[in-house]
């Protein structure tokens, strides 16, 4: 059974072609990991794929969903599972791709066992004085309490909150879910790509300016019933802004620009922290077939 394989980055720093190039050298399947990818009607504004790439190797969720439909990190996981493990019984090699780091995190480990937080709990928390908080948190796990920063209200309340749901020490359960990932980091196989911040930045505002010259506008004009997730995709607020006159073309494309470039900087930071990822610097004059050539025999010597 082919072992899947992960090729995650920042926006606009060439994961799909490299997807491409891996799957027509491994006899793979793509499948989408980007939270508005999945969805249909917005292909421009997301940067799926285009229809040459779309031919270049089999493409698995990409524009499966209404834009009324709500999406979340479960749900990606309920319909990624199954795709995976047919791409697996027909002897192909499931090349996942995209940016959406909670979205892969949810499908590799699965959900974390911290529990959610209560709205009720939390108010009733949150009416608490610090001292009765820090009491309670230090009976309950002083081993976590040890650790915690108690000046830190907030984390000192999410912390309690955990004991409080779980029946667990908040220290238990993190420590075990930790060890648990590693041992499942072990059995991964991914490829980070890196960019050096202004040549991604380039590529950044080159995308912005096609995403808006190629049809970003128009999907969001003729999509009239959004879901929750899809109000949230960059370019959506700033493109409603310019549809109804409060700014001009010139300044969406700077806001989406600026917005884009700070959701990369956050994608670097949460995949850096994945160590089980191999690290791929990216340069212009190297090509995806390159890449994949190179990253195939790293992995065979591992």
């Amino acid at each position: 059974m082919s072992q899947p394989i992960y090729i995650c980055g920042p926006t606009a720093s060439g994961k799909s072609s490299l997807a491409i190039a891996l799957a027509q050298q491994l006899d793979g399947e793509v499948i989408n990991a980007d939270a508005y990818q999945v969805y249909r009607g917005i292909e421009t504004l997301s940067a799926s794929p285009s229809k040459e790439e779309l031919a270049q190797a089999p493409h698995h969720l990409f524009s499966v969903l209404d834009t009324s439909e709500e999406f979340d990190a479960q749900r990606y996981r309920e319909l990624a599972l199954p795709i995976i493990a047919d791409v697996q019984s027909r002897g192909k090699t499931p090349i996942l791709v995209g940016g959406s780091g909670m979205y892969l995190k949810f499908l590799t480990h699965g959900p974390s066992p911290v529990p959610a937080n209560d709205p009720k709990l939390r108010a009733q928390l949150e009416r608490r004085d610090d001292a009765s908080l820090v009491e309670e948190f230090t009976q309950l796990d002083p081993e976590g309490a040890a650790a915690t920063n108690f000046q830190n209200r907030r984390y000192v309340i999410r912390a309690l909150e955990i004991c409080l749901l779980s029946g667990q020490k908040m220290s238990e359960i993190k420590n075990d879910w930790k060890n648990t990932s590693t041992e499942i980091d072990k059995n991964l196989r991914g490829a980070l790509i890196q960019w050096e911040a202004e040549p991604l930045r380039k590529r950044i505002a080159l995308r912005t300016k096609q995403m808006l010259d190629q049809g970003a506008i128009d999907e969001v004009r003729d999509s009239t019933n959004f879901s929750v997730t899809c109000e949230k995709a960059i370019g959506v607020p700033q493109i409603r802004a310019y549809l109804a006159d409060e700014i001009d073309l010139a300044i969406c494309e700077e806001k989406i620009f600026f917005a884009t470039c700070q959701y990369a900087k956050r994608q670097r930071t949460w995949f850096n922290k994945e160590s089980w990822l191999t690290q791929l610097p990216y340069r212009r004059s190297t090509t995806p077939q390159e890449v994949a050539n190179a990253l195939t025999e790293t992995w065979k010597s591992t």
